[in-house]
């Protein structure tokens, strides 16, 4: 179906009405914003996760310091994504949101890195849930799992990661297992928080089956005969746990008990 001239020139002058319109409307706002100024700068941090990596006077001091305090200046002089821009090169924020109200207000909304555990030894930093390293917070401290020892960049990104993720869905061990100790070989010592024994893991394969191992000796072994008894827990070998006696508890125990735990079958628990 063909358009007649009458209709074409109906159907642009719609469409330059509209655009028109958008414009003015644009230049309107745009011309109030002449005579709004700033009276606030309202952080509001959106994470739920309780912590604090960088404080609200820290993000107003990079803010300041870098010439976009937005206090007392017309809104038409504040460019918001400028904010944005030099807030997400601070390794502790992961999004920012900047905007203007009609209330007078510059809201600036922060998300913060989630630190997952924290390399503490010739360098110390947190690698975050996305595998990325972040610089030791100076504002807050909180909890994650400690490694420490010998500890490349791509160690702490790659295969510990995933082995504190393993650690963080399983309940029992999640509570247990208080620091991580990295050997020159990148065998694995744990440290737990119930017992002094030192738990040696060995490499980080196959620790799945390794911890199941020791956690079924924990429910039918250890509960018997108590938690200190051994100064060390081996679990390099297939199929069995090596168990070093702590000499000051070994007279309290009974022979046949000390003898039985010394080295343990798995396939006979």
């Amino acid at each position: 179906m063909k358009i007649s001239k009458i209709g074409i020139f109906f159907i642009s002058l719609f469409i330059s009405l509209i655009v028109g319109y958008m414009g003015y409307t644009i230049w309107c706002f745009s011309d109030k914003d002449k005579d709004v100024v700033c009276k606030e700068l309202n952080i509001v941090f959106t994470d739920k996760f309780n912590i604090e990596l960088i404080s609200k006077a820290e993000i107003s001091k990079i803010i300041e310091n870098n010439e976009l305090n937005p206090l007392g200046s017309s809104f038409r002089k504040i460019h918001t994504e400028s904010i944005e821009d030099l807030l997400l090169r601070n390794p502790m924020i992961k999004k920012v949101e900047c905007y203007k109200t009609p209330s007078g207000k510059i809201q600036l909304e922060i998300e913060q890195r989630r630190p997952k555990f924290i390399i503490a030894g010739h360098e110390c930093y947190y690698i975050d849930t996305e595998r990325k390293l972040i610089p030791i917070s100076l504002s807050n401290s909180f909890y994650v799992p400690v490694v420490s020892g010998r500890v490349t960049h791509s160690f702490a990104k790659g295969k510990m990661f995933d082995f504190i993720s393993f650690i963080e869905k399983n309940p029992f061990w999640n509570a247990q297992i208080e620091q991580i100790y990295v050997l020159d070989d990148l065998s694995i010592e744990l440290i737990p928080r119930v017992g002094d024994a030192v738990i040696y893991l060995g490499k980080l394969e196959n620790y799945e089956v390794k911890l199941n191992n020791l956690y079924q000796l924990y429910k039918q072994g250890f509960n018997v005969i108590g938690w200190n008894r051994f100064k060390r827990i081996d679990l390099q070998y297939k199929n069995q746990i090596v168990c070093l006696k702590n000499e000051a508890e070994l007279k309290k125990l009974p022979v046949d008990i000390v003898q039985s735990m010394d080295s343990i079958d798995l396939k006979k628990l």
